[in-house]
């Protein structure tokens, strides 16, 4: 469902030159899956999950979703996802029905279709009880639950999860994750970007981590702790995070 093969981002700097995002991520998803991207702030996720949502263009390699590829066929891919982050903010002016129903329209949903699938969501994520309040009056947990909502009203394929609970409080946090593993259960594709062990671990099958635009390891966990000779994932992803800074150390040295 999801497919990137030697996935590069470069973006020029006037002062600096040539700086690389993202270099040869190659990952595979698969239909009701929770992938993981794992990796410190500036790694390369956000780039990699904003090139598979068309928001950046990729310098090289080749994304698909659904069949589609990302350069070639943008608008398809939107079709067929649906992308959250932390830092999506909410219309202050809009309620919590109008806000998702909006998506719902730009989404191309008809209006009885669109009636149906917001009664379903908003019961499933208890959200009745505000859908007339404004979103200026909206708490933390109440926002995030409306962003759920606006990324899943035209129920896409595939879900794209940029560090969703970055920033939350853990009772918050908590009801996000179990909404997230819900939504595999009803066989939905996932890719979640995390720099959280514990996320990974509660939910994710296989797992890339990521550390300074490449990819140091793919696999599931219990695969990646064999290969690497590491006890838990905290050990093995600094492990391979120091391998790669000792790795970039050296290379600056022989330049």
């Amino acid at each position: 469902m999801i497919e990137v093969i030697d996935l590069c981002k470069v973006f020029e700097d006037y002062k600096r030159g040539p700086i690389h995002a993202v270099r040869d991520v190659s990952l595979e998803c698969r239909p009701g899956e929770i992938f993981g991207l794992l990796g410190p702030n500036g790694a390369g996720k956000t780039t990699t999950l904003r090139i598979l949502s068309t928001v950046l263009s990729p310098s090289s390699g080749t994304a698909r979703i659904a069949g589609f590829d990302v350069r070639r066929h943008p608008q398809k891919v939107r079709e067929k996802i649906g992308f959250m982050s932390n830092a999506t903010a909410i219309y202050d002016r809009l309620t919590a029905w109008e806000t998702v129903q909006f998506f719902g329209q730009i989404n191309g949903l008809d209006k009885a279709t669109l009636k149906t699938r917001m009664n379903d969501i908003f019961e499933w994520l208890q959200m009745n009880d505000f859908r007339d309040m404004l979103g200026a009056k909206l708490s933390t947990g109440m926002k995030q639950k409306v962003s759920i909502a606006r990324t899943i009203v035209h129920d896409p394929q595939v879900l794209i999860f940029d560090e969703p609970t970055s920033g939350l409080d853990v009772l918050v946090a908590r009801v996000l994750l179990q909404k997230i593993l819900e939504l595999k259960n009803q066989g939905k594709t996932i890719i979640l970007s995390t720099h959280s062990m514990h996320e990974v671990n509660r939910l994710c099958q296989r797992v890339s981590i990521i550390h300074r635009g490449q990819q140091q390891a793919q696999g599931t966990i219990a695969e990646l702790l064999e290969e690497h000779g590491q006890p838990d994932l905290e050990d093995l992803f600094f492990h391979l995070v120091d391998r790669a800074d000792a790795a970039a150390a050296m290379e600056r040295t022989a330049s």
